[in-house]
């Protein structure tokens, strides 16, 4: 009877070392903050995509505490994007991971997701990952959810 306890024992610590050591590698570790330089740097090559496209937006990098560090809203973008585009970096930089993944987890019947404290579970977000660790996020807002992101991938685009 020990033995199977023991065997039990060592099973399910086998199933949860392995269970943490998946997750761990899903998501990226804590980096040094994005600066300012880079920030710009990201949000210069997120907008000339959204000019290039005659999507009028604004963007937002936020360190990886959600702190902004750099904002633009170009003329003419509807209102509500300016906060919108902050919120989604901050879920993207806190989280470490695109707010469009969040976004799905609601479609999928997780509601319990709209609970989550700074979330927002809109596509347009996303992660900035330097050296393998997150440094920050950027968030696009004022066309559609995959336009914003769009801009958002061709502003990670300028850090290759």
């Amino acid at each position: 009877m020990q033995r199977l306890n023991f065997t039990r024992a060592l099973v399910a610590l086998a199933f949860v070392s392995m269970a943490t050591f998946a997750a761990a590698e899903i998501t990226p570790h804590y980096g040094t903050t994005v600066n300012l330089e880079t920030a710009k740097k990201i949000a210069a090559g997120a907008m000339a995509e959204a000019r290039k496209n005659n999507w009028n937006m604004a963007v937002a990098v936020v360190d990886n505490h959600g702190m902004l560090v750099y904002y633009e809203m170009m003329d003419d973008t509807q209102t509500a994007s300016a906060g919108i585009a902050i919120d989604k970096a901050r879920t993207a930089g806190m989280w470490r991971r695109p707010s469009k993944d969040f976004e799905q987890g609601v479609a999928d019947g997780r509601n319990a997701i709209l609970g989550l404290n700074g979330v927002t579970p809109i596509e347009g977000g996303l992660p900035i990952i330097v050296g393998g660790k997150v440094v920050g996020g950027i968030g696009l807002s004022g066309a559609a959810s995959t336009q914003d992101a769009q801009c958002a991938r061709a502003g990670l685009d300028t850090l290759k």
